[in-house]
């Protein structure tokens, strides 16, 4: 089925972390150095504005916003009256630069990091060798309270970037930027992750940031091609939406029924190249299945 894409908002550098809020898509213009909100109407405001790169976003259940700085290797809480300020330090848990965020029910929060300097890499060396050749990473819990820790204690991720939490609360998929797989956890009862298993191999899609239908599928960004996928448990490709021929670094649904798609595409993710223009964008098309779980 082709279905039928519309612009919601140009004027973006590099879009990431989308979240459907009170009527709203909230995401980060990683360049602009901001965070944003779209209505389905197309009217874009600026929500925040910092020194430094925002990514991931998530609301803790008093309605604070957490915001992942990428350079600080930090999260930082906006309470509900607008007063801003470091929540969590990640730097004993991160070699590179902080990125993307889940936080579930409870207010815990779980950030993956680059690992390595990417950009530089990825010009070395292109993408393939990167794939095929690269530190590997873990991933940080963040607690209600700030405490951190290691979510998963043993294990290393490639390149670890978006996630999802099961409605139930009970398991944690994440997308392996460089390992092309999506790979699915048990959650504890202290939010500690176990249980590691392939959930689906993407390959050669490789997932950016990604999100959870009601029926079990998962959405993939794909950010070496202009497209994002929908991949079942165990791989199966059940659907894929092109996008305009822009590459598509991360998507979300949301909308009143929870059945719009929405997908933030760039022509590059490279740092130099992406800063010089605004030429990102937020796509949206409808599905036939609604999101479920977090965020």
């Amino acid at each position: 089925m082709k279905r039928q894409l519309r612009t919601l908002a140009t004027g973006i550098y590099f879009g990431e972390g989308p979240r459907w809020r009170n009527g709203r898509l909230w995401f980060s213009d990683f360049y602009a150095q901001r965070v944003c909100s779209v209505d389905l109407a197309g009217d874009l405001r600026t929500e925040l504005e910092l020194e430094g790169r925002p990514s991931g976003l998530g609301w803790m259940p008093d309605g604070s916003l957490l915001v992942v700085r990428m350079e600080l290797r930090a999260v930082w809480r906006r309470w509900p009256d607008g007063w801003f300020e470091p929540h969590a330090d990640l730097t004993g848990y991160s070699a590179h630069l902080c990125n993307d965020m889940v936080v579930d029910g409870a207010g815990r929060a779980y950030v993956g990091n680059f690992g390595f300097d990417l950009d530089a890499e990825l010009r070395a060396r292109g993408p393939e060798s990167v794939i095929g050749d690269h530190p590997t990473t873990v991933l940080a819990l963040v607690q209600p309270d700030g405490m951190v820790s290691d979510a998963a204690p043993g294990e290393r991720f490639s390149f670890p970037n978006g996630m999802v939490i099961t409605p139930d609360g009970s398991t944690l998929i994440l997308g392996e930027t460089l390992g092309g797989r999506l790979t699915a956890f048990d959650i504890g009862e202290d939010g500690t992750l176990s249980g590691r298993r392939d959930f689906a191999p993407t390959w050669p899609r490789v997932p950016d940031g990604i999100c959870l239908d009601a029926s079990g599928a998962i959405w993939i960004a794909n950010p070496l091609a202009p497209e994002c996928a929908l991949i079942a448990p165990g791989g199966e490709v059940l659907e894929v939406i092109e996008t305009q021929g822009l590459n598509c670094y991360a998507c979300m649904l949301g909308g009143p029924e929870g059945k719009h798609l929405f997908m933030l595409v760039a022509e590059t993710s490279d740092a130099e190249e992406a800063a010089k223009a605004p030429r990102g964008k937020v796509l949206v098309t409808e599905v036939s299945v609604g999101r479920a779980g977090w965020p």
